[in-house]
């Protein structure tokens, strides 16, 4: 009878990105998570779960054979599967954030539909102690060098909203801050003119699972002048620590630091 049995949380999770993977994991549903995506490598024991697919490649009937009570998406670049997964009659939990506080609220919002709050809450509480320490460090500087970070490379694509947010907190000035609240990648494409009138420092790329090919970078027409080319200031940096909207921002958070610091140091 209704009201007689306990309510109980999801116990077949299938998770489509990276970050929902690692979230399921550190909140402490990872004995519950079924499937995941290929791109899939936090933490190593996500890695031994069913693969259903890649970021926008996903069977429908393979997510379905794992009889899941939950699917955890990201973007509406996902928007298809979702709607096929809802229309087969699956509970689907898709967030949608672009900047670095909405990471974090998206971590509260997917460790609470898991049953797992208190625990989402701690895994945000030191993301934001970190955030907040290392603001405090770098906020005192008086120059923060000009950083131009490369989503992707055809057409030139400058960073995501958190990953301007992740450059301020580091120490750097995002030369294409005007764009980061524009939340599709089309929004954010520029040209190399673009990007050598800004003239930035610091050049870092992560393109989205693709290696980054520096020379490629530093050979484009015009470049040369580029303060970060002349000087050898561009770096790659893993997708997983930068372009995966969830705990891992703090490992792309740590790296991003490093590389603007050794250049304070200088």
């Amino acid at each position: 009878m209704y009201g007689k049995s306990p309510v109980e949380f999801p116990r077949r999770i299938v998770c489509l990105t990276a970050e929902t993977t690692e979230i399921a994991f550190m909140v402490g549903a990872g004995d519950r998570v079924v499937g995941v995506p290929g791109t899939a490598r936090r933490p190593e024991a996500a890695r031994d779960r069913a693969r259903v697919g890649g970021f926008t490649t996903f069977r429908t009937d393979r997510i379905l054979a794992l009889e899941p009570d939950l699917v955890l998406g990201f973007s509406d670049l996902q928007a298809d599967v979702v709607a096929e997964l809802i229309g087969a009659g699956v509970a689907v939990l898709c967030t949608n954030q672009r900047r670095l506080d909405e990471v974090l609220a998206a971590i509260l919002l997917i460790g609470g539909a898991l049953g797992c709050e208190a625990a989402a809450r701690d895994v945000v509480a030191d993301m934001r102690d970190e955030i907040k320490q290392m603001h405090e460090y770098t906020s005192v500087w008086p120059d923060r060098p000009r950083v131009y970070f490369e989503e992707w490379m055809d057409p030139l694509i400058a960073g995501i909203g958190w990953v301007s947010d992740l450059i301020e907190v580091a120490g750097g000035r995002d030369v294409f801050a005007d764009l980061r609240d524009r939340r599709a990648a089309r929004e954010r494409v520029v040209t190399a003119a673009d990007v050598a009138a800004r003239d930035p420092e610091i050049i870092l790329a992560s393109w989205c699972g693709k290696p980054v090919d520096g020379a490629a970078i530093t050979a484009r027409p015009g470049w040369d002048k580029i303060a970060a080319v002349a000087s050898g200031e561009v770096h790659e940096i893993a997708g997983e620590d930068v372009l995966s909207p969830g705990p891992s921002l703090a490992q792309g958070l740590r790296r991003i630091h490093e590389i603007i610091q050794r250049f304070q140091a200088r």
